[in-house]
């Protein structure tokens, strides 16, 4: 079948939720589609690929498997049975983010599985990934929501997501989001002394009473990148333990306008050792203590989110939700409180690859590059951080393809654009396939229009096995639009 007959014309609809928002000023400029299953049927795509199976490089760990797996057969890389050469065939000619969605569905399942036995919230974090259709697809699997913004929470309502589950974090709320957060219910977390005297403000504008969470800095070492570092002495964030009285008599001297109902922190992020989560619960449990002394009803822990993945895809057995609630399991129920968790990258990050195309290869005599069409401009972890993210080719290399040593990069005029550095690959002829693994979270959020790379399309693997798109890319035209009438 031509890739062009794959093509199905079917707009797609956005349900209209309770938060009306301006018209999209680019709707009529775009035409939604979906794409009929692949090549043929699922069916008859698993059973050319029998023996499909995950690399033997993958982590071994519970719920977590990967949904991008190489065939022994034929040696495609294949999305949940779909062959992703097939699906770069069928799309638009560039870069663009390939999600699964029953990869999603799995890891909100592990979750849900891990807190069996508890009272608990599970607040995705949408700063990882603030895709519309991702985001009602985990508002249905029952999530709560964590917002760091106005728009992320205007974004939760048109979701679908229920408000009095939605935590609202952040070191700088402004007056007027706050405003709305108080107005649909949403909990606050307190996190300066000026943040409070906002929230007051707030509560006051509205009329409500708001439900806040302490943001206890524990300062305890999660042993990470400092850039995600969040729950140390020299973060920016929370509040500095030696000072929870002082916030204590804040809350009590506002009993019109706040209800204390929690203790919140949060560590940072890819954190890979349990044992850091325990080592906070236990300090979160014995201020909770201290502040239900005073008279203060707390029902609630919120422990945050941060657990790490496996980018490597060396096989290292990573912790997995289930490892992680049972850390702090017992200290919840010991004293009956509600858990909150705000998992972001644990629960969209591995659905994901960005999805590229080879432009050419060259040395510079010393060092080898793959070029490719996408950039640091589309994923900036790697420039940003010196993040790792696997990376490999959708379709077998000929027998007879060198292997090297490449850096594989982007055409953006920064010496910082790269994918990857050092990566040991057959080398691949003009036009091939390349992906990047683990791209679901804080990859597409934070892409940018640097050099005046349009922000790319999205598309997800449907349960059935058909695709469809999920988000449009963004074009030139779209640039321009900016400007009219200036």
């Amino acid at each position: 079948m031509a890739a062009s007959n794959l093509l199905s014309q079917s707009p797609t609809t956005f349900p209209t939720k309770s938060l009306k928002l301006p018209p999209n000023q680019f709707a009529n400029h775009i035409l939604p589609f979906k794409l009929k299953p692949i090549s043929r049927t699922l069916t008859s795509l698993r059973a050319r690929c029998p023996k499909a199976v995950l690399s033997t490089s993958e982590p071994k760990t519970q719920k977590f498997q990967h949904c991008f797996s190489k065939s022994e057969e034929d040696g495609f890389l294949y999305c949940e049975g779909v062959k992703v050469e097939e699906i770069m065939e069928a799309v638009e000619k560039r870069p663009f983010y390939l999600y699964s969605k029953p990869q999603i569905t799995r890891n909100v399942e592990a979750y849900k599985e891990a807190l069996e036995g508890l009272n608990s919230i599970i607040g995705y974090a949408i700063k990882a990934n603030n895709n519309l259709k991702i985001l009602e697809h985990l508002q249905k699997l029952g999530c709560g929501a964590v917002l760091v913004s106005g728009n992320e929470l205007k974004l939760a309502l048109r979701a679908g997501f229920d408000p009095t589950r939605c935590v609202f974090n952040g070191n700088g709320k402004s007056l007027e989001d706050l405003v709305v957060a108080a107005q649909e219910g949403v909990f606050v977390n307190i996190d300066s002394e000026f943040d409070l005297e906002n929230i007051v403000a707030a509560a006051r504008i509205a009329g409500k009473k708001v439900n806040v969470l302490l943001r206890i800095n524990p300062d305890v070492d999660p042993q990470v990148h400092p850039y995600v570092a969040t729950g140390n002495k020299n973060s920016k964030f929370g509040i500095r333990n030696e000072k929870l009285q002082w916030f204590l008599d804040a809350v009590k001297a506002h009993p019109k306008e706040l209800k204390l109902v929690g203790a919140h922190c949060h560590l940072g992020s890819t954190i890979t050792k349990v044992d850091i989560f325990r080592d906070a619960a236990v300090l979160m449990v014995n201020y909770i203590d201290e502040i239900r002394s005073q008279g203060f009803e707390i029902d609630y822990l919120n422990i945050g989110g941060g657990l790490g993945i496996d980018y490597y895809h060396t096989g290292a057995v990573l912790p997995t939700p289930r490892d992680l609630i049972d850390t702090v399991r017992e200290l919840v129920l010991s004293r009956n409180l509600n858990l909150i968790i705000e998992p972001g990258r644990s629960l969209i990050a591995n659905t994901c690859c960005f999805v590229n195309h080879v432009t050419g290869v060259k040395t510079n005599g010393t060092k080898n590059f793959i070029v490719i069409d996408g950039s640091m401009a589309e994923l900036i972890r790697p420039s940003l951080y010196g993040a790792y993210q696997h990376i490999e080719l959708v379709s077998p290399s000929p027998p007879d393809a060198e292997i090297s040593t490449f850096d594989v990069v982007g055409p953006v005029c920064e010496s910082a654009d790269f994918l990857g550095k050092d990566r040991e690959l057959p080398t691949p002829p003009k036009g091939a396939g390349l992906v990047v693994h683990d791209a679901g979270a804080y990859c597409m959020s934070m892409a940018s229009t640097y050099n005046l790379k349009m922000r790319p399309p999205e598309y997800w693997v449907e349960d059935d096995g058909t695709v469809s798109k999920i988000r449009h890319g963004e074009t030139f035209e779209d640039h321009l639009r900016f400007f009219e009438g200036l």
